[in-house]
Parts: C-alpha cells; structure tokens; sequence
C-alpha cells in the first residue's frame, strides 16, 4: 500500500535522513523545512523498522495539532491507525508514532519510566534543558524491536527560545561535559534558500525574512546563533567585545566582582584605564565551591597583583545558619578584605552595561566599547549574548535559564561599582587631547612667542 508523501527532500534533508548518529539536530533559519523534515524521518523509520517505538514532542499542543496530527492523519489514512486518545499513530508492523506536548515544565515527567527508540524534539530551543536531560533518560531501547537499533534523538532546531542555550553549546560551540563525547552530536544546517518549493511557490515569505531587523533578520533568515529574538544585548559583537590576552600595565587598576552561589561562583579580575575603558582579564567560573575554598582560589588566582577593592553579591552579607557567620565574613577570614556590597539594582545596572557595550570615541579617536573581555574569559563571553528578556518583567532580563546568568550578574556588579557614565566625559577629553597636541604641533614649528598663539586662543 502506497504512503502519500509530498515533496521532494533536497540535499540537507537528505543529509538529515541518512544520518546515523546518537543525537541529531537540523536546521538553523526559518523556512528551512524542518517539520516536513522531521515527519518524513518519523515514518520513513516506523515503515523500515518493526516494532519501533518512536515519540515527537511540541512544546504545546496546539503547534503539535496543527504541525503533525492532522497532517500525519491525511499521509497514513491508508497505512496506520489513528488512535485519538493517545494520540498515536499504530503501524501493521508493530512500529508507533506517538505524539506528545510539554507545555509546562513538569509534564516531561509523564514520560518518565517509557522508552523510546527514537525521541524527535520539534522546535528543540522551545524546550529546557531539564525537559531535554528528562527524555533522554527515555530515549533507551523500547524492546520491541527484532533488528538490532541504537537508539536515538532528533532536534529540529532555530536560533532563539529557552533552550537557545543548550542546543548552541552541544551543536554549535560544540562544548561537552561530562559523559558527553563529540561523536555522538551532528548538525546540519538549513537555510530558506536551499527549500526551492518555498523559493518558488512563496518568494513573499523570503522577502519577509529578508525585510526583518537586523538582528531578527540574522537569527531567522541566516540562522545566526550569536543573534536571536529575545536577546538581551543584542549590542554584543564578538569582533568588538573580545581580544586577546596582553600584558595589563601596571599602573592600572584593578578590581574584582564576585557572584557567588554553591551551584556556582562566577569571579572576574578587572583592568581600568584613565578614560574609565575596562577590560576584564580573568575568569573564575566554578561550581560546588564552598565559601572558604572559593576565597582561597582567588587569592591563588590573583598572586601579587594589587586589588583595590572586590565587589560582590550583596546576599554575601547575610548570616549563614550553619555557622552564624555571614559568607563576607568567611572570605575576610580567608584574606580577601577589600570586600563591600554591590549594587544590586536590576534594571538601572542592565541599562549601565548596555551603555558599557555601546562602541564610543576612545582617546585616540576610534570607536571602542566601554568594556571587553580577554578571549580566555570563555562563560562571560558565551553567556553575556544569551540572556535574554524577561516575559513578565518589562526591561529587565530572564533568570532562566539560571546557569547562564550567573557571569552575567558578577560583570553587571563590577560595572555598578563604578562612575557613571556621565561623570567621565571621554569625548570632552579626547577633543582636549586634539586641541592641546595641535597647540604643541603649531608652538613647535613656529616657536613659543609666535603670534599664533593668537588664532589658538581666539
């Protein structure tokens, strides 16, 4: 009996289709054909393989209707058996497409005891990284199977979401932890351009995409996953806020800010020139430390350098049951002294930072931002472009996900901790500096007591 399968699989699709790895993920900009993609794996495996057990997830169920059911519904009428209750799809051969929803965060724990050959997360960057480390406890062999089949994830996947950041670590930075090991991680990218249906049938969607803002535009259109909807500094730029460790001078100072957390401590050594410029130069971002080790990491970490003062996490003051003694307390036993409270102001110190990130005139004419990072500084600089907003607080950024915030906290405590912006004045200063080197200049050449003086004072 023939399955009614529309279209033609271009070559990123077919690429997708062949792929045998542990974890799978596909896509990058809209329009790429991603849904399509992941219904034609779906049974293309349940007709290949009795006894299969596969399970495509939405995060809600409305997308989960109007993506697959009723279109799964028209393809197999003749092939496999609809069961609306468990909304499931029942193949002759013993294979099942089950489709699920996790509109909230506990309702991955239906699934939780299940197992499934093939688990297929549709609009992966929807879903948290808890719902993602919770189904693939899942994704093992269902038993049901007579070949022999490794198990395994497919991710359909755009720039953007709560789960933006764990799919750009594993498939993009293609940073591991862990067990994690990179055999077992593909990505294959798909752009708008390549689905010549699209191209041809709908060119005004193109055009859309085309016409986006610039940083929309980047994340839908291009898959850009340095540029996402709801990014919170969408004044970030790598090329900008990045260079490459030097020498700091000596006569400059130096500070330190502290985020503190036993699930993390995010410390950061600071530099400040004479224009107020700030580049931050070290990083200390590790977990499980107890307050006492955590002072005593970064006395190692500083060795001689002199430190004017380290600024931290104003609940650092508070008494700790445990010992009746607040953590600034236990630092200063464990020789950090120069502690004091930071500012803790939320949404004052986000708009400061932006106004840090913001290229300005330095003293020599160029356009730098307020602050940068040391190449090395890697979870400032990997988590500073994710955070994003928040969907209940206007203009403040989100909490979640909460292992990505905490660099971003400790870099807003050290800017909080300094001038305002507005009492360094680095234009007036630079224009100063132009002034005075041209007065030097024309002084040189026609000698102190020349009357052009006259035209420099007038």
């Amino acid at each position: 009996m023939q399955v009614v399968m529309k279209g033609i699989p271009y070559p990123k699709q077919i690429e997708f289709f062949k792929s045998t790895k542990r974890y799978i993920a596909y896509g990058g900009s809209r329009g790429g054909g991603k849904s399509w993609a992941a219904r034609r794996k779906a049974v293309l495996l349940a007709l290949n393989y009795s006894g299969i057990q596969i399970l495509i997830l939405r995060r809600t169920l409305n997308e989960l209707r109007e993506n697959h059911v009723l279109t799964l519904q028209t393809e197999l009428k003749e092939i496999a058996k609809y069961d609306a209750q468990n909304k499931e799809f029942n193949f002759p051969n013993k294979a099942r497409i089950k489709l699920g929803y996790c509109a909230a965060e506990s309702d991955v724990l239906q699934f939780q005891g299940q197992a499934y050959d093939i688990i297929l997360l549709e609009e992966a960057t929807q879903f948290t990284e808890f719902q993602k480390d919770s189904l693939m406890e899942c994704n093992r062999s269902s038993g049901s199977m007579k070949e022999k089949f490794t198990p395994r994830m497919y991710f359909t996947c755009n720039p953007g979401g709560v789960g933006h950041a764990w799919v750009k670590r594993l498939f993009i930075d293609r940073e591991y932890r862990n067990r994690e090991r990179l055999e077992n991680y593909e990505f294959i990218p798909s752009t708008v351009y390549e689905n010549k249906y699209l191209m041809t049938n709908n060119p005004e969607y193109v055009e859309n995409l085309e016409n986006l803002p610039e940083m929309r535009k980047r994340a839908m259109l291009y898959g850009d996953w340095d540029a996402f909807e709801g990014q919170y500094f969408n004044e970030w730029n790598r090329d900008l806020h990045v260079i490459e460790p030097h020498k700091i001078a000596d006569n400059l100072n130096r500070f330190i800010s502290l985020d503190y957390g036993m699930d993390m401590i995010a410390c950061y050594w600071w530099s400040v020139d004479t224009q107020g410029f700030c580049t931050v130069y070290r990083e200390m971002h590790e977990p499980n430390l107890i307050i006492s080790v955590a002072a005593q990491r970064i006395k190692e970490l500083t060795g001689s350098e002199v430190i004017q003062y380290v600024v931290a996490s104003p609940d650092l003051w508070n008494k700790r049951q445990e010992t009746g003694e607040s953590g600034a307390e236990i630092m200063r036993k464990n020789g950090i002294n120069n502690l004091r409270p930071a500012n803790n102001s939320r949404i004052p110190g986000w708009r400061i930072m932006r106004e840090y990130l913001k290229p300005i005139k330095n003293m020599y004419g160029s356009e730098t931002p307020r602050i940068q990072f040391f190449s090395n500084c890697i979870n400032a600089i990997k988590n500073i472009p994710l955070l994003q907003y928040d969907d209940k607080k206007l203009e403040d950024a989100a909490n979640e996900p909460h292992y990505i915030t905490h660099a971003c906290e400790s870099i807003r405590y050290g800017i909080m901790s300094r001038p305002r912006i507005t009492e360094i004045k680095v234009v007036d200063e630079y224009q100063e500096y132009k002034d005075n080197k041209q007065k030097q200049m024309i002084q040189d050449m026609m000698g102190e007591g020349s009357s052009a003086n006259f035209f420099l004072e007038g």
